[in-house]
This record gives structure tokens, sequence and C-alpha cells, in this order.
């Protein structure tokens, strides 16, 4: 068996351009007890290094970048360091040099695919503000992997792009603005019978 059983849900938060201040609004939102891990990945080639000063502000809960072989937790923030490219093997982080190192890079989707194939537990994708289209070639094998798919309503997003790309797949399950998403985050991680299914 391939997949390693989580007993709480991972939320995989794909975003770009715009996508800071709705990582921001997303934290403020999400009360720091919901037993969810979050992990924020930004989608650019220089991700600004100051996310994890940043967001500390919105949550409660403990932001860390990424390492190598970092375990996976409930109640966490994770983000991903500039230029790599993050997959999930066993509960930890496993990262590796950007493989994509001209044009847009698909670091959302490889990390949706590596979660479709790694993660037993529950799985939540949520895709915010960003240019170009970086996640929604994972969407279907997200949701043939049981998870739950979310996209930030386009005229809510700084940049569109992105959730408008995702939602053309058909695979987006719920469009919500950031608030909306946050609450829909909680009720699922509510709903999680605490127990990998």
């Amino acid at each position: 068996m391939n997949s390693f059983a989580k007993d709480f849900p991972i939320v995989c938060v794909g975003g770009s351009a715009g996508g800071s201040a709705a990582y921001v609004q997303l934290l403020k939102h999400l009360p720091p007890e919901t037993g969810v891990a979050v992990v924020i990945v930004n989608h650019a080639r220089r991700t600004s290094n100051a996310l994890h000063k940043i967001l500390p502000h919105s949550t409660k809960m403990p932001v860390e970048l990424i390492t190598e072989g970092l375990p996976i937790q409930p109640n966490h923030v994770f983000i991903v360091p500039a230029g790599r490219d993050l997959q999930v093997l066993e509960g930890t982080f496993r990262l590796r040099p950007m493989s994509k190192p001209k044009g847009w890079p698909d670091v959302i989707t490889i990390f949706l695919r590596s979660l479709a194939q790694n993660w037993g537990g529950k799985l939540v994708a949520v895709i915010v503000s960003g240019l170009d289209a970086d996640g929604a070639e994972a969407l279907r094998e997200i949701k043939e992997a049981g998870g739950i798919t979310i996209a930030q309503a386009p005229d809510t997003a700084e940049w569109s792009d992105m959730p408008a790309s995702a939602i053309r797949t058909g695979y987006i399950d719920h469009i919500l603005p950031v608030e909306g998403i946050a609450q829909k985050i909680a009720q699922i991680a509510n709903e999680f019978p605490g127990k990998a299914a």
C-alpha cells in the first residue's frame, strides 16, 4: 500500500500573484484548533521569503518554512520554500529542485499529485488568486483520491486566472470567497471522524 494514512486532513492552498492577501485572510478566519495541516504552495519562481514572516501575524498556529523530511502535523501552517518542488512521502515533506527551471512553475500540480498518491487521509485542495493555471491538472486526481476541491470565487481574487482555470476543469466542488473557504475547511475538519478514511 503506497498511501500513508493519517488521522487529520491536509489542506493544500495554492496561489501566486495576489495569493498573499488570500493566505492572510484564510488564516485569519480559520480557527487555530481546526485540526488540519495547512500547506501553502505559492507558485512563484522566487517565493517571497517574507511569507513566513507575514503569516504568523494572521494565525496562532505555528508557521514553518518546510525543510527536507519535516513531519506533517495538524494545527500547523507549512510554507514551501522558493525554487523547490514539494512532495509527500510517509507523512513527511520531501523537497526537490524545481523541475521546470523555465516558464511557469508547476509546484502546485506536483504537490497535489503527490498528495493524491501518497496521503491516505482526507485531502482538501484550495486554489486562490494567481496567474497561469498551476494546480488545475491535478484536480481530477485529488477527486479520484476522495479529496475535496475548492476555488476562490474569481471575482474576489486579485488575479482570477488560476481559480478560473481550476473551475474550468469541472473538478471543483466549491467556489467561495476566502472567508467562505475558511468556513468550509473548518466544516470539513469538524465532520472528519478523527481516523483515516
